[in-house]
């Protein structure tokens, strides 16, 4: 017996990626991630025929996501890059922050970057 799972449609002999499981008394079609082992009233699917799929009249079809599969960046995920980027490229405004840091904290004696050089409490 092969370890690979095959797609349950008749004739179709690809590797399955998806599961799908009819609830009956909510008249929907569930169709998920690979289920780790084969179960008996499931039915494993292809990529071509999960894409496909469509189910009766008056059911309703859940595609549940796949979390290993990478996401596409969203807006603000690209929005927050922009913005990172454009305050990477201000080096002389942080340096002008910095020396208007060092009058407000007295323990700091110089910045360099993310790293700061404070004086010994002691002195």
């Amino acid at each position: 017996m092969s370890p690979v799972r095959r797609c349950s449609r008749t004739a179709c002999g690809r590797p399955a990626v998806a599961t799908l499981t009819y609830v009956y008394a909510d008249s929907t079609a569930v169709l998920g991630p690979l289920a780790t082992y084969a179960e008996p009233h499931c039915y494993d699917l292809c990529a071509e025929h999960s894409e496909r799929l469509t189910a009766p009249r008056g059911w309703e079809v859940v595609r549940l996501t796949n979390g290993s599969a990478p996401s596409r960046p969203s807006g603000d995920d690209l929005e927050a890059l922009a913005n990172a980027v454009r305050e990477a490229a201000r080096p002389q405004e942080r340096a002008a922050q910095a020396g208007g840091a060092r009058g407000a904290d007295p323990m700091e004696v110089a910045r360099r970057g993310h790293l700061r050089v404070l004086r010994s409490p002691d002195s």
